[in-house]
């Protein structure tokens, strides 16, 4: 594991940084400013993807910040990470909840011709443009839902999402996951402990990877 610092102040964990394709994962936010953190969901993923697809690198990046209410600083935070892979790198954008916001405003990079978004945040005013022509899979818990004190995404928005997606020339594959909520392990005790149907957001996850062109042994 390499640990980098970004321009932006910002910082990533690189696994196989060589590799010809990067999986550029991002994190969610909050709705009050908190200190950027390591995603356990995003974390409890690489753990088991990176031994499974051993052609790809991953990609952690803790923003400054996190919260939806900054979302400028994070996709800057998620631009730095993409100007800190060589040019010469295919990327794969993999988003959880604001993270799919922040990678649909990454994908303006040429390199980015797959995101993967799950749960996702996308706001009506995101331009969605950067992604015509690009492979876009979204997977959404089918009991999501913003609850007080817990933050979450309701499917319907992210099915919203995907129809705009649609319209703006992208190959969208969405899924609902029965029965799961939003995320896929949280962080207890310094464990990650993962939430009901991880196991389906993993293989679907592979899936996505796999028609990104990624082999998964």
């Amino acid at each position: 594991m390499r640990s980098i610092s970004l321009a932006s102040g910002a910082s990533m964990r690189v696994q196989r940084p060589d590799a010809d394709v990067m999986v550029m994962c991002v994190n969610g936010g909050s709705a009050r400013p908190r200190p950027g953190n390591w995603s356990p969901t995003i974390e409890w993923l690489v753990d088991r993807l990176a031994p499974r697809v051993p052609d790809a690198g991953f990609a952690e990046v803790r923003y400054r910040t996190r919260s939806w209410k900054m979302l400028p600083s994070c996709i800057a935070d998620g631009q730095a990470a993409l100007e800190a892979v060589p040019a010469a790198r295919d990327v794969v954008m993999l988003g959880f909840s604001m993270g799919g916001a922040v990678s649909i405003a990454c994908a303006h990079d040429p390199r980015v011709r797959d995101l993967i978004a799950l749960a996702p945040w996308i706001p009506e005013e995101l331009s969605l443009r950067p992604l015509r022509g690009d492979r876009v899979t979204i997977l959404h818990g089918s009991i999501d839902g913003w609850i007080p004190g817990v933050p979450g995404v309701r499917p319907a928005h992210s099915l919203r999402g995907a129809d705009r997606l649609r319209a703006s020339g992208a190959e969208v594959t969405y899924r609902r996951i029965p029965g799961a909520v939003h995320g896929v392990a949280l962080r207890r005790n310094d464990r990650l402990v993962a939430l009901p149907r991880a196991g389906e957001w993993l293989r679907d996850v592979e899936a996505a990877l796999g028609r990104a062109g990624l082999a998964v042994v």
